[in-house]
């Protein structure tokens, strides 16, 4: 579609799978693009560019691409009545890229009343608060967040539910459903001694609170423990707080690091010192109980024989760094608090639900869960994939006489097979790489807003190879509808260009025309018999 310059189509279209474009165009991690055929020729098609551009383009347009509600007819009085919706009342908790997911495909479905409870000051969850300005500007976050709103969810900020009011509350109120999605907005502390020094925080506090203000007082000397992408973003983000000596450590030698590598290109760009193979000993403090300096031990072994996370350490081999701030990022943490309490959630052993892995529903029937909260932290994209899956079974959940397995969309895909691909012909231009729209300060808190140009994109996808594309021959078509019916993103549909030259009757109209048939046809059945007795 993008190709052809059908862009509020193409956007549109997106939005049958993701809410959210313009954010994933910022800080997707891409697994399309390494999937994308043309990857095994040269370069994989820019599909993130792309949709990022479709999804600027629709963002700075006048008139937003808003998705049509697909209203359901309900009978009143034996008239359909197709200006009402669902009326059951499903609440979502926690306002990230799951829960806000959850609430657009809900309100998509015609639910007429969806409210998002978050307790942070905005909505956004961990795009919000995780995510450096730098990399995701808040004002992209809210474009998304307004379409949300649009369709008609409400969001409901400020309010913590487990303290402010409970699940017992709601369900008095009339709430049907609950979708938990409240991510996994805690930090995991190191276990060694001396953490509890003045200084020394996660990674995740030290994001949120970088990430409202756009500013905090880090120190010149700052230390960062982990290698994730999480720890990526904390060192980068101290350099743009003003620290003049940025230091990783972490346990992974550089090839073994969990953070992808332009992530980490990004970071040794900005000024940051990685250091692989060391894990935190202690942390040392001043007689004011401030972080004075962490010791470090060497790790000679991160996993075991079955790629098993087993570190193995030698405790003699040590280093001394000083620093003011300690910045812990060794992992997220789920926090609860009385969200569960008179429930029968279970949970696992790392604090995550226990929950259906296809339906996505808890051991309390109305309860159900999705994102951080039910795999653990992972990708933007995959919280948005449960959003919509949870919103398919609240949706069946409330309705009766429904299941939430039966006829229900499985999801398989089958990846082309790459090893036995024919190739007649193809465009030959290279992957065109996007341009900074805007000069900022490389460390500031402002994104240059790489974005491809429309003549850019036009190129780019005429690099597409076409392999998940279909082509109708017209001539052999007989419109049965069985494509618009099969098409997982329906963009087949069937119209009549030409009525008047169609001889087809409306449904009511059928036995008016058939009938005389019917009857010239049983007689011409009885007459074959007699002549067929009559030869006998």
């Amino acid at each position: 579609m993008a190709a052809q310059g059908r862009y509020d189509e193409a956007i549109a279209l997106i939005k049958k799978e993701n809410p959210f474009p313009a954010v994933c165009g910022h800080v997707c991690n891409k697994r399309c693009e390494e999937a994308c055929t043309r990857g095994t020729i040269d370069e994989a098609i820019a599909i993130d560019d792309v949709k990022k551009f479709l999804a600027h383009r629709d963002i700075d347009n006048a008139t937003r691409v808003i998705p049509k509600k697909v209203i359901p007819k309900i009978t009143v009085d034996g008239v359909f009545d197709r200006e009402k919706g669902f009326t059951e009342k499903v609440a979502i908790i926690g306002a990230g890229p799951a829960g806000l997911s959850c609430a657009f495909y809900l309100a998509e479905k015609g639910y007429l009343n969806v409210t998002v409870f978050e307790k942070n000051a905005e909505p956004g969850g961990m795009l919000r608060y995780g995510i450096p300005n730098y990399k995701l500007e808040k004002e992209v976050i809210d474009a998304e967040i307004d379409v949300i709103r649009a369709m008609g969810v409400e969001i409901k900020c400020g309010v913590e539910v487990g303290k402010d009011v409970t699940l017992d509350e709601l369900r008095a109120q009339g709430y049907k459903a609950f979708y938990m999605a409240i991510g996994a907005q805690g930090g995991r502390k190191a276990g060694v001694p001396g953490e509890d020094a003045d200084g020394v925080m996660t990674a995740v506090d030290f994001l949120h609170e970088a990430a409202e203000k756009e500013a905090y007082p880090i120190g010149e000397n700052v230390v960062i423990v982990g290698g994730g992408n999480v720890a990526i973003d904390a060192a980068r983000v101290s350099v743009h707080c003003g620290a003049k000596n940025v230091s990783m450590f972490c346990l992974e030698q550089r090839d073994e690091m969990p953070a992808s590598d332009d992530e980490v290109e990004e970071a040794l760009e900005d000024g940051v010192t990685v250091n692989c193979g060391w894990g935190p000993k202690e942390i040392v403090k001043d007689d004011n109980g401030k972080v004075k300096a962490i010791v470090f031990k060497k790790c000679v072994r991160v996993f075991d024989d079955e790629h098993r996370f087993s570190p193995v350490y030698d405790e003699e081999d040590t280093q001394t760094v000083e620093c003011e701030n300690v910045v812990l990022s060794i992992g997220q943490a789920i926090v609860w608090g009385g969200l569960l309490e008179g429930t029968a959630v279970e949970l696992n052993r790392n604090n995550t639900a226990k929950a259906d892995t296809f339906t996505f529903q808890t051991a309390q029937p109305d309860v159900f869960v999705g994102g951080d909260a039910f795999t653990g932290p992972r990708f933007a994209i995959d919280a948005i994939a449960m959003g919509k899956e949870g919103a398919i079974s609240i949706h069946r959940f409330v309705q009766p006489n429904s299941s939430l397995t039966i006829g229900r969309n499985p999801r398989y895909y089958v990846e082309l097979d790459k090893d036995n691909i024919v190739l007649e012909s193809y465009d030959t231009a290279k992957r065109q790489v996007p341009k900074a729209t805007r000069t900022v300060d490389p460390k500031g808190f402002k994104d240059d807003m790489k974005l491809l140009t429309e003549e850019q994109v036009k190129i780019e996808t005429s690099r597409c190879l076409g392999c998940g594309a279909t082509i109708v021959d017209q001539n052999r078509c007989v419109g049965c509808g069985v494509c618009t019916t099969k098409c997982e993103f329906d963009a087949i549909h069937l119209k009549r260009e030409r009525p008047e030259c169609s001889t087809m009757y409306k449904a009511e109209d059928k036995l008016k025309a058939i009938l005389p048939y019917m009857i010239k046809r049983e007689f011409a059945i009885k007459k074959a018999k007699r002549a067929a007795k009559k030869d006998k």
